[in-house]
């Protein structure tokens, strides 16, 4: 029995709880996975589902380590500290425009291009202001969170939206189109400026493989 409890406690210790939503999936593992196991064959993983809304947010992002260990996503430095979270990169993301099935999203003359508000990314409002100065007939439309709400307002309105072609699942009538600039995002884990020895585990591991 005293080895049982000891093999249910290294289990247990070694399970990382990620949050995911329809706009922090876990597709993220889907290679690195088999990569991670063959380094720490007893870790494994518990898929954690919340809601988007700026609550959650939030909470989830001030509390990563209490319920949720890491969360996929997008970020770089000024995010992660305004967030007061750290991050491990594994790939860049282009910044692409998302738009209703129907509609064109090879010219943005004369649309409004739905953006996160200032100060939400460095990289961000390096295309914010490419786009104020170069191209002054887009017309620029503030939000202050990624969630369903602002796809819903894409589809609705015929708006382009600021997006990543990782989102493509998350709303059946909008499409994501690549765009012919180089501006990118970080795309990994974010997770707590003070990480349990399996976060930090599991940031060792993706810095091996990735």
């Amino acid at each position: 029995p005293v080895k049982r409890a000891k093999d249910a406690m290294h289990v247990s210790e070694d399970v990382i709880r990620v949050g995911v939503s329809p706009l922090t999936p876990p597709q993220i593992f889907v290679e690195l996975w088999p990569k991670i196991q063959k380094l720490y064959p007893d870790m494994k993983f518990k898929l954690i589902t919340f809601e988007n809304t700026s609550e959650n947010a939030r909470e989830i992002l001030a509390n990563l380590g209490q319920n949720i260990d890491v969360v996929a996503g997008v970020f770089d430095e000024s995010l992660l500290e305004l967030r007061g979270r750290a991050g491990v990169g594994i790939c860049n993301e282009p910044f692409c425009v998302a738009g209703a099935i129907h509609q064109r999203l090879d010219d943005m003359k004369n649309e409004t291009l739905m953006i996160m508000q200032r100060g939400w990314s460095s990289n961000g409002d390096k295309l914010r202001d490419d786009i104020i100065e170069n191209y002054p007939e887009i017309k620029l439309s503030d939000f202050d969170l990624y969630n369903i709400d602002v796809f819903n307002r894409c589809e609705n309105n015929q708006e382009l939206l600021l997006a990543f072609k990782g989102w493509e699942s998350v709303h059946p009538l909008i499409r994501i189109k690549s765009v012919d600039w180089d501006y990118t995002m970080p795309y990994g884990l974010l997770y707590s400026k003070e990480p349990s020895a399996k976060v930090k585990k599991l940031v060792k591991a993706i810095e091996k493989v990735k």
